[in-house]
């Protein structure tokens, strides 16, 4: 494959000594490779030669009047890859045979999605998106309520690929990569938070089929959306309703508690006292930081361990690999920055080793959960899988 050593892009040494590496895909999509601090990388990146489809339309948000929320209607989305064979896998170094979405071997790598809920378009025009059509115009002209209102679902989608491997998770990964995936969630945070027409960034991790995940190949993915989320929404009802300092006065309350999973200097992780799922796990820091952009060095070089060690016990639970939805809640971009802390939400559908909980009925319908398993009875549950787990690797 011919190479490139991406001069109008010059390398950017990141911390913990990540360097990030910037190109475009065939068809415009930007790309950034993050390379380990201990890469056996080169420079040099090989050029994205296929000959692709022009990117669809950015998709189309109309308001549900009921609720307020905003439904995207992407019907590009119908025709995604689904549990592809390892010589198809589209987010392994492409081959060949396998003209894939990454043309050069990486450590970790970030790239627009193909099939996006939001974008390309942005709410203004940028060297790397168009404007959009009908974009929002601010979170006032989000809030409206009327019969038959739509919006331009401006924003981005992107795919953070974790390794090269065509199988494994963000808890497979070794202490090294997990630190440079959590740079790269830093970096894309603030940078897509500079992007015109975001609200809000959101990093995550769907682990399983049982989950939707549709590749098995080891990633998460980043929404930047042009609307404050419905959940963050009531995040921050809850906090005008009580006090500024909500989120120190949970993780205090919470480890006064027996429903601790383990604390580390800047994290503690804990099974909330109203969980609604039967696994449920908070990873929340010890200072209040909005997102992920503004935590510390040290901070993010004791997340990579601790949250490792979380997700290894997750899998010590059962005998096979736990399906699950990391989330990485951050404080929108234009508000609430000083009240939103940033924090980890792992949910698990799992309720035993053969059993999965659905939502049916009071909890699909109405949003009225009942959970099967007490708070304390989990967290003591996973304090030994986690034991175990670290057992094992010893």
């Amino acid at each position: 494959m011919n190479t490139q050593s991406l001069p109008d892009r010059p390398a950017e040494a990141l911390g913990a000594g990540v360097v990030k590496r910037t190109t475009v895909l065939a068809d415009g999509r930007e790309l950034l490779y993050y390379d380990d601090p201990d890469t056996t990388l080169g420079p040099e990146r090989s050029v994205d030669a296929r000959t692709l489809d022009p990117r669809p339309d950015t998709a189309t948000m109309r308001l549900d009047v009921l609720t307020g929320d905003w439904i995207t209607v992407a019907a590009n989305r119908q025709n995604r890859v689904m549990m592809p064979s390892a010589d198809a896998d589209p987010l392994a170094p492409q081959t060949p045979t396998n003209p894939s979405e990454v043309p050069s071997r990486y450590d970790v790598a970030v790239f627009e999605n193909r099939s996006p809920a939001f974008g390309p378009a942005l709410a203004e025009a940028t060297g790397t998106a168009p404007a959009a059509s009908t974009p929002p115009h601010g979170l006032d002209d989000l809030s409206a309520l009327d019969l038959g209102r739509t919006r331009t679902a401006v924003g981005r989608c992107e795919v953070v690929c974790f390794s090269p491997e065509h199988t494994g998770s963000f808890g497979t990964q070794s202490v090294t990569r997990a630190r440079t995936v959590i740079e790269a969630w830093a970096d894309r945070t603030a940078a897509l938070s500079q992007l015109p027409g975001i609200q809000q960034v959101f990093p995550f991790e769907n682990r399983g089929e049982a989950i939707g995940v549709t590749l098995p190949h080891p990633h998460g993915q980043i929404y930047a959306y042009p609307y404050v989320t419905p959940r963050t929404a009531r995040v921050l009802d809850s906090i005008d309703r009580t006090a500024p300092d909500l989120f120190q006065r949970i993780l205090e309350s919470e480890q006064g508690s027996e429903r601790v999973v383990f604390q580390g200097e800047h994290w503690t992780a804990f099974v909330p006292f109203a969980a609604r799922w039967p696994l449920e796990v908070h990873l929340m820091p010890h200072r209040h930081v909005p997102d992920l952009a503004e935590t510390t060095d040290a901070e993010r070089d004791e997340l990579a361990p601790l949250y490792l060690r979380l997700l290894r016990g997750v899998d010590a639970l059962y005998d096979t690999p736990t399906p699950y939805i990391a989330a990485w809640h951050q404080s929108p971009v234009h508000t609430g920055r000083d009240t939103v802390r940033l924090h980890l939400q792992l949910t698990s559908p799992r309720r035993a080793a053969d059993k999965l909980k659905f939502l049916a009925g009071s909890e699909a319908a109405m949003w009225a959960w009942a959970a099967e398993v007490a708070p304390e009875q989990g967290a003591a549950r996973l304090r030994d899988a986690i034991a175990r787990s670290e057992e094992d690797v010893a």
